[in-house]
């Protein structure tokens, strides 16, 4: 067993490591540029909704299924129906990245913590490798098959998105299998 502030410098860099190559997937390579669609006559729908404080919205709402109304079917029925996502949006990111840096961090605490407790010292690169890799990928990526499963985003964007876990996932073991006690 491993204490986990043993692992402190692994956790670090490999969440500074995904940081930069999220970047560099995002800014420099095309694959997610087709991600978002413009929405039809943005502006009049723009307008149309008017001052909408931040929040995830529904349409039509529906607060309980077994609750569900001959009007309620009509309009989900007629259409459209969906989600909106409504945010207050800045080109600055710094909070954003900020964010995604700790979300990085906590992902390797997880992998340090379950690595730590199933690996020894000294253990084999490849077997660190493996068991980290595992855990990374599955943190990274597994939340991106909800969003298709439950919201709606295409299956194109998930697969995507698995990519890049898959790669963030091998960037983290790869740190941890070099750094490994």
């Amino acid at each position: 067993m491993i204490p986990i502030l043993e692992l402190w410098v692994p956790i670090l860099l490999s969440a500074a490591l995904v940081w930069i190559a999220s970047a560099i997937i995002w800014m420099v390579l095309p694959h997610h540029k087709t991600d978002l669609e413009p929405l039809p006559d943005e502006d009049s729908v723009m307008k149309a909704v008017g001052p909408v404080p931040p929040g995830v919205y529904s349409m039509p709402y529906v607060r309980e299924w077994k609750s569900m109304t001959p009007e309620l079917k009509e309009k989900l029925a007629r259409g459209p129906s969906g989600f909106v996502t409504i945010l207050k949006w800045s080109p600055n990111m710094t909070r954003q990245l900020s964010l995604w840096f700790v979300h990085l961090t906590i992902i390797g605490i997880f992998v340090a913590y379950i690595a730590g407790r199933t690996l020894a010292p000294g253990t084999e690169y490849l077997d660190v490798f493996q068991i980290t890799g595992a855990i990374a990928v599955l943190a990274h990526g597994a939340g991106s098959f909800v969003e298709s499963i439950y919201w709606g985003r295409p299956w194109s964007t998930t697969v995507k998105n698995s990519i890049d876990a898959t790669i963030y996932g091998l960037l983290t073991a790869g740190v941890f299998a070099w750094l490994w006690p």
